[in-house]
């Protein structure tokens, strides 16, 4: 188990030492925000009268140059406002990747502003939301097709092969917890079927570019009538209608979700168009992101994210790939 007590514990005391990199104490007060891919950090520096958000990566998933163009893209978009998202901090000495030792493990640490609001959930408008975020979408697509990237500009690429094919980034969903022989057939009929159509679908530079690729409930902030967007760890070369795909993440068998798509949809149309076929993709890159999460599941049962999935969401998995191979599937939206 990864994430146990013991290993935050070191984890806090790691980040303790590496507080006055931007002139914090290191008493100031940390408390843990989020468990996933990565571990986050809330810093209240009440001497400094500053709030602030501190990322611990996980080792030997991005490299530092990786990293570094994570936050060049989140300041350009910034700069040209494409989106609310939190600004990436530098260090005393000018940097904005900072590191510390845990044990013989080198961590990287980035420094965000800390941004308020709350996740919008099943009690909020989730479709007045959704509207809101295909607008979002839309801004942020068109800024990536427009956008020449700097020397240097290194970030992962998202296609069949590396989301659930033999060099998927996130594991194997054939270990997918809980995955029976009955299961597994089905699972397979699906991903040859989605090798095919993906392949068919294509990477021209109207469809894909460099987008969020998790802008999931989990990481879109309300506050009134804004909605922000942080975590852009996953960033990267994608299909620009995987940033639906990866929105729905983890609630893709709710009834309400061909109502997020058509409100998605409905917003990404104000600013910009997607073509037919695009639209017609968004079932076959929901299902693909599914047995991605899936596969992520089996890959990282520490997290607590994991933890609260378990078995029951290989089960739903399998039960969309049903739909999808008798085309039962977002009906009537795509």
């Amino acid at each position: 188990m990864l994430y146990h007590d013991a290993f935050l514990a070191r984890l806090e005391g790691g980040l303790r030492s590496a507080l006055p990199t931007w002139n914090i104490d290191e008493t100031a007060e940390l408390s843990l925000l989020t468990i996933s891919e990565n571990a986050t950090f809330k810093v209240d520096d009440a001497e400094g009268g500053r709030q602030l958000v501190l990322r611990v990566h996980r080792p030997a998933y991005h490299s530092d140059q990786e990293i570094a163009s994570e936050l060049q893209w989140i300041e350009a978009l910034r700069a040209a406002g494409v989106i609310a998202t939190p600004a990436p901090l530098h260090s005393t000495d000018g940097r904005l990747l900072a590191t510390f030792f845990d044990g013989e493990t080198r961590r990287n640490v980035v420094a965000f502003e800390f941004m308020r609001g709350k996740a919008p959930d099943e009690t909020d408008d989730l479709a007045r939301w959704y509207c809101h975020l295909g607008e979002i979408s839309a801004r942020l697509h068109a800024h990536s097709r427009a956008w020449s990237p700097p020397p240097g500009f290194v970030r992962k690429t998202w296609t069949f092969d590396t989301i659930i094919g033999p060099n998927a980034y996130w594991g194997d969903w054939r270990a997918a917890l809980g995955l029976d022989a009955a299961g597994r057939a089905i699972l397979e009929r699906v991903a040859a079927r989605l090798q095919h159509e993906t392949a068919a679908f294509g990477t021209s530079p109207d469809r894909f570019g460099l987008i969020h690729a998790d802008m999931r409930a989990a990481n879109l902030l309300v506050d009134g009538e804004r909605l922000g967007v942080i975590d852009f760890d996953d960033c990267g070369f994608s299909w620009f209608a995987y940033d639906f795909a990866a929105s729905i993440s983890f609630m893709e068998t709710a009834p309400f979700i061909p109502e997020l798509m058509a409100a998605w949809l409905d917003g990404y149309a104000r600013l910009a168009s997607l073509d037919p076929e695009q639209v017609a993709a968004l079932p076959m890159l929901v299902m693909l992101r599914r047995m991605q999460l899936t596969a992520w599941i089996a890959s990282h049962s520490e997290t607590p994210t994991a933890q609260s999935m378990g078995t029951a969401y290989t089960a739903g998995t399998i039960e969309l790939a049903d739909r999808y191979l008798g085309s039962d599937f977002l009906k009537g939206v795509a």
